[in-house]
């Protein structure tokens, strides 16, 4: 432990201060839950007083203010204020194609004021409160309601502002290239189960980094020789530890506490950096403020939504939204997170908060949030720096999300809690309040996918309301949000592509949180499994049975809604809402239980779409041709000419990649045609330890190669999800081979 200020010791009495702490929180949300149910017996029991109250409510509910009714005018001039809003929106988004300052600011305001208006019908004129079996199902909604909208407000508010920091970048650099800042650098790469080949390149892409005062530690938590040799191979340094509670904070602590660089970076196992990620970022630490840079997490592979819907060069990955937007505009008031992997960190001041923090499973999060807490700034340098896996199957998927939620909760029974501890700005404390709410609100999702059936099932109109008024207010704030959602994250998700994503794993994810509001340490870390090799369909059956059983509900329910005769105007509000709902239900649980088919991954290593010139000599014979594919392990090649009639399977082919003077040998493993060329894929061989580094540093290493990805728009994401079920991948599309796994580059 010489030569380091900070020594890792497990904090004292930790047990007996999270009991304090779990039964703390818990009582209060156990508290609140038992008192509204005393509330809703008393009023289901007739209770005179708890009756009166909300009979009060229903009349004030049936007599708002006169500035809450529609105007009395013929039903089209009431589309006005959604046309006009929607005119002004779309002219706004075609001057401004990406948002600047001043159209987020106008577009962000516009959504505010649209929000509070909604608000208010909804608080003062929406509730059904004539009996409490309408009253029960309807305040459950409008609580779930208004727990969704208090985060939407809370993100409305940070878009107001957005920090871009490319031209900060530019100038910091120039003293790193220069060579008047370099200083050391220890670059850790933990592992608990990940396979050497994922590690290999991992390390070949640290080593190829652009700056010379660097050291490089492959940190092992679960001692195996194969991954020692590794180390001794590619000429790393290598450290273990007797155990390894605290995972993969633990892991860190123990590494820190016998290095001694300036300046320390970590990447997941998995994580690859482009060879100017240090250049890019080191400079920002010239100021003595300065604590962390977090750059984006971008992927190297298609997300198993992508590949199950046979999309993977259609949407973007699900955390782009994260990276592109919401940490974009947390980071102008100092509220960006340090998001576990491809980050810089001051160890002075990692030294001052102690360290990793151990409370909690997102020992990421919570790191920053001390250090944020101790004055220090976090910078977001939204760049894509980086490339790593993302989660191969729906399982993997569904572990690590519920692994960031129960982390994230976690924040209610530590001392790290952001909504406590000192030191704290207001809206430092009103992003973390926001990222509290995300997780809650998949409780909220639930409870809207079963409103539909109370309104078949229990006869119930849990919204009160006529055409006029959705028109009048519904309609405008309904469309706007549609029309400006992914102009507003950047084009990185579109509305409904998004309620897709947050439906798959809705059910475990309520239930998880309830959980750990109950019990919040009950689970340990468990790492998300990467470099799985598959060759059958595989269906989620876990995932999939509640939503099976809420599909058949929901058709069940539209059946009986489309059978019934309404006799009033609010029985026709009610159930002409509840079919529609039904019907938008039961396109998107269709198209979800697709998404849980997880479709066969027949090659461990990914392919790129990459066009190399290149060379070809068999035996005496020269071939010219461009690559369309390439990967670690073999190359696809267009030829130029016919397919020679001496190019046959099983047979040895030299290979040089021309733009990179670079020389492999291979073996032929098939040939083709494809786009009317013919076509052939080859196998490397004999692939030596240099051509493998040439090979990491010109599929995953190259400066500014991850390019951001536009999602498809509404009407396109409408087109799409037809499609997927009118065609699914596994009917129409069931030869799956390497082809389908390539990820677009330039």
């Amino acid at each position: 432990m010489s030569g380091s200020k900070f020594s890792y010791k497990p904090p004292q009495n930790t047990v007996s201060k999270r009991v304090i702490r779990f039964h703390t929180a818990t009582l209060i949300l156990l508290g609140v839950f038992f008192l509204s149910g005393i509330i809703v017996v008393g009023w289901f029991a007739g209770e005179d007083k708890i009756s009166g109250i909300f009979a009060q409510i229903n009349y004030w509910q049936m007599h708002p203010p006169m500035w809450l009714e529609v105007p009395r005018i013929d039903s089209k001039y009431l589309l006005l204020p959604t046309v006009g809003l929607l005119l002004i929106v779309f002219v706004v988004m075609k001057i401004s194609p990406q948002p600047r300052i001043w159209s987020q600011r106008l577009i962000v305001g516009i959504l505010i004021i649209l929000t509070l208006r909604y608000i208010l019908w909804r608080s003062l004129s929406t509730l059904n409160l004539v009996d409490p079996l309408n009253g029960v199902f309807s305040l459950g909604l409008f609580f779930a309601e208004m727990l969704m909208l208090l985060n939407t407000t809370i993100q409305l508010l940070f878009m107001l502002n957005i920090k871009e920091r490319h031209r900060e970048a530019d100038m910091k650099s120039l003293a790193v290239i220069s060579g008047k800042f370099v200083p050391s650098v220890d670059i850790l790469i933990p592992t608990y189960n990940e396979p050497v080949f994922i590690l290999r390149r991992t390390i070949i892409g640290c080593q190829a980094l652009d700056y010379a005062n660097k050291t490089i530690y492959l940190l092992d938590d679960t001692n195996r020789s194969e991954m020692k040799e590794l180390a001794e191979e590619l000429g790393c340094h290598y450290m273990t530890r007797p155990d390894n509670s605290y995972a993969k904070a633990g892991n860190l602590n123990h590494a820190i506490a016998q290095i001694n660089g300036e300046l320390i970076v970590v990447f997941d196992a998995d994580f690859v950096p482009t060879k100017n990620f240090l250049t890019r970022t080191i400079g920002f630490f010239q100021d003595e403020k300065v604590a962390l840079v977090q750059t984006p997490q971008s992927f190297y592979n298609a997300d198993p939504i992508a590949r199950n819907l046979g999309l993977e060069n259609v949407l973007t990955h699900e955390a782009e939204v994260f990276h592109r937007q919401i940490q974009t505009s947390r980071d102008s008031s100092g509220s960006a997170i340090c998001a576990g992997t491809s980050f810089v960190v001051r160890r002075s001041a990692l030294d001052q908060v102690g360290g990793f923090v151990t409370e909690s499973l997102s020992e990421d999060y919570f790191t920053g949030i001390r250090l944020s807490a101790q004055g220090y700034s976090l910078i977001y340098l939204n760049e894509k720096l980086s490339a790593g896996l993302a989660a191969e199957n729906i399982t993997g998927y569904a572990t690590q999300r519920l692994r960031w939620g129960q982390g994230t909760l976690q924040a209610l029974f530590i001392k790290s809690n952001p909504l406590k501890i000192s030191g704290l700005t207001l809206m430092q404390r009103l992003a973390s309040l926001a990222g509290l709410l995300y997780w809650f609100g998949n409780i909220s999702r639930v409870y809207f996918l079963l409103i539909p059936l109370a309104y078949s099932f229990f006869a119930v109109i849990p919204i009160r309301s006529t055409g006029a008024e959705l028109l009048f207010f519904l309609l405008p704030y309904y469309l706007v949000n549609l029309a400006t959602f992914s102009w507003l994250n950047y084009r990185s998700c579109s509305a409904l592509l998004s309620d897709i994503y947050s439906l798959i794993i809705c059910f475990p994810l309520a239930v998880n949180t309830i959980q750990v509001m109950i019990d919040p340490f009950a689970k340990g870390f468990k790492v998300t499994p990467k470099g799985m090799v598959k060759n059958r369909y595989i269906f989620n059956w876990n995932l999939a049975l509640p939503l099976i059983i809420l599909f058949i509900a929901t058709a069940v329910s539209l059946w009986l809604n489309l059978d019934i005769a309404p006799k009033t105007t609010q029985q026709i509000t009610g159930i002409n809402l509840g079919w529609l709902w039904s019907v938008y239900n039961l396109i998107m649980i269709g198209i979800t239980l697709l998404i849980l088919i997880d479709v066969p991954k027949a090659d461990m290593y990914e392919w790129f779409d990459l066009r190399r010139i290149v060379q070809l000599r068999v035996g005496d014979q020269n071939l010219w041709g461009v690559t369309t594919m390439i990967s670690e392990a073999g190359v696809e090649i267009a030829l130029n000419q016919k397919l020679p009639a001496y190019l046959f399977t099983n047979q040895s082919i030299d290979i040089e990649i021309i733009e990179e003077s670079f020389k492999l040998t291979g073996e032929v493993m098939s040939t083709g045609f494809k786009d009317e060329f013919s076509t052939v894929r080859i196998r490397f061989q004999s692939v030596s330890l240099n051509q493998h580094r040439r090979l990491v540093e010109i599929l995953f290493c190259r400066p500014g190669q991850w390019k951001h990805q536009n999602a498809p728009g509404e009407l396109h994401s409408l087109l799409l999800l037809f499609k997927l079920l009118l065609k699914p991948r596994i009917l129409f599309d069931r030869k799956v081979d390497v082809s389908a796994m390539k990820v677009s580059q330039i």
